[in-house]
């Protein structure tokens, strides 16, 4: 048994470690696998010393192959077992698609539920730092657009860790995808996890504003706080929409929200083609009667283009508070 923190503060980071201490002394068929999880390299502060505490029958660090590790999860989830399996780049992570998008997405509509894998599979975005076109991808919208896989993306501290505990305890494959550039915020976390079963969870607001409203998950849910704080400088309130949960999309919050501010702005930390922040202003127009906007729907995403290496480059390549506040001029919000 993990010692029980007496910590009242963490950072993302930690956050997720305190997930798997629940679940790791609250559930003996949850086991862990993957590469690198002794390693803060991979891994951040995230499973610091779990196994020492728990073993490496339970905390098991694999050889480099991707779709190996996420097949034998699979496998494990098949038999009763609650597998984690860790994929410390969502870029290398491509290379278990078939086990995925294949395997672990459809057994439960072809065997007429009947099999449930219920396996997480957790996988990292490394963005910046000079890494380059191969270690900077957030790859979410492609694993959003496959039915019977859940999609989850933790915003804040909290989520980081009932969100990971509700993926794990679900009985459906769950993709969690973490952002390192959210590792190092600090947040009050309660001692006890919420434990609300994962279908029963969707988007919240995490800022009410009038004004607008503002779309994103991940890092770019946390981006578009910092926005709303500079736009309520200048009188602006902004409603900030924390998705969580990608797939199933459920649309209902932010319909609502657009029908009271009457804009609308998602923001999306990946390419604008084909993107989330597509089918976030999609979902909108389609619900809400002709002339409700007073403005053109907005998204902001990454050029389409491949991450740049050259830290100028990146600078320009990936949204900022002040990219996105210049955005938002163009809307013409007046002040109250």
């Amino acid at each position: 048994m993990n010692p029980i923190s007496t910590k009242n503060k963490f950072n993302y980071g930690e956050a997720i470690r305190e997930g798997f201490v629940h679940l790791l002394d609250n559930h003996p068929d949850v086991f862990v696998l993957g590469q690198g999880l002794w390693s803060p390299w991979y891994v951040g502060n995230t499973m610091k010393d779990l196994d020492v505490i728990y073993g490496k029958d339970r905390i098991i660090d694999t050889p480099v192959s991707e779709a190996a590790t996420t097949g034998a999860a699979i496998g494990a989830s098949l038999t009763g077992l609650r597998p984690i399996v860790i994929h410390p780049r969502v870029d290398f992570m491509i290379l278990a698609t078939d086990q995925i998008v294949n395997q672990a997405a459809k057994w439960s509509s072809m065997l007429g539920g009947q099999a449930h894998p219920a396996v997480t599979i957790r996988a990292i975005i490394n963005r910046g730092g000079e890494q380059g076109a191969q270690h900077s991808q957030a790859l979410h919208s492609w694993f959003a657009h496959v039915p019977g896989l859940r999609v989850v993306t933790p915003s804040s501290v909290l989520d980081a860790r009932d969100l990971f505990i509700a993926s794990v305890l679900s009985d459906d494959p769950v993709l969690f995808l973490e952002d390192r550039w959210l590792y190092d915020q600090v947040d009050e976390l309660p001692a006890s996890p919420q434990l609300t079963p994962l279908h029963e969870l969707g988007p919240r607001i995490s800022r009410p504003g009038e004004d607008l409203t503002i779309v994103g998950s991940g890092y770019s849910a946390y981006l578009a706080l910092k926005v709303a704080d500079e736009l309520a400088r200048s009188g602006i309130e902004s409603e900030v929409i924390d998705l969580r949960i990608l797939n199933p999309f459920k649309k209902d919050l932010i319909v609502k929200s657009v029908a009271k501010t009457k804009r609308l702005l998602a923001i999306d930390g990946s390419w604008e083609t084909c993107g989330l922040g597509g089918e976030i202003i999609a979902s909108v127009c389609e619900s809400l009667e002709l002339g409700t906007l007073k403005a053109k729907p907005m998204r902001l995403g990454l050029p389409h283009a491949p991450a740049p290496t050259s830290k100028p480059l990146e600078e320009a390549y990936y949204p900022t508070v002040k990219s996105v506040l210049d955005a938002i001029k163009s809307m013409n919000i007046s002040k109250h």
